[in-house]
């Protein structure tokens, strides 16, 4: 099995994730991706929204769909979100799978900061996502700031996506605002943030209620 694993915090799930996810799995021929969030991801301060609602989201966005799928590995481990433990758990999971890690060019540049990055290109195929007439990696950089030895695997495809300005702190802000989000997620997905007031401020007490 080739196996996508595009890990995020999802907060919410945007069009721009499905589109990447699905020619990173055309691209890469993979047979599944699986949408990952994070319980607590190291890199990002403050605390998301719920995993539950981020979770439930996530599978309201991927209904219907025979490729992609929701993997709550973070759900029990403890401490940050590092992407070399859960690549060291799914490749234990998914036994004789060959893993694929989606990433963005930005993130690639920074690989070398992350948690055990030396650990991650020993698990994983790098998928880099880049943006149109973005330069091309530079692998042998790469390799050095990794103090990857000649002789360690680095296995990185590069795969072509559309320019998409997106984001979820966008969406996110839109909603604080009262804006709409139409367009920017799926339908079910918008439907949820809306009925539930995900990511607004909370209503004020009606007169004469004590706050």
């Amino acid at each position: 099995m080739r196996l996508g694993v595009f890990g995020g915090t999802f907060d919410p799930v945007h069009l721009a994730h499905l589109i990447v996810a699905e020619r990173c799995r055309e691209a890469a021929r993979l047979d599944r991706v699986l949408f990952v969030p994070a319980m607590q991801p190291p890199h990002k301060a403050g605390v998301p929204t719920p995993f539950e609602r981020r979770v439930e989201m996530l599978e309201l966005a991927l209904a219907g769909s025979e490729h992609f799928a929701v993997d709550q590995a973070e759900r029990e481990r403890p401490g940050p979100s590092y992407t070399a433990d859960l690549l060291a758990q799914l490749a234990s999971r998914y036994a004789g799978a060959e893993l694929f890690l989606i990433l963005g060019g930005d993130s690639l540049a920074q690989l070398h900061q992350w948690y055990a990055p030396e650990r991650i290109v020993a698990l994983a195929t790098l998928l880099v996502v880049a943006r149109p007439g973005s330069e091309p990696p530079d692998l042998a950089g790469l390799r050095q700031r990794l103090g990857l030895a000649a002789e360690a695997p680095l296995r990185v495809e590069v795969v072509p996506a559309p320019l998409l300005e997106l984001s979820s702190s966008d969406i996110r802000q839109r909603c604080r605002l009262g804006q709409s989000i139409r367009y920017l997620v799926p339908r079910a997905v918008e439907v949820y943030i809306h009925e539930r007031r995900l990511y607004r401020p909370p209503e004020p007490p009606p007169p004469g209620c004590p706050s």
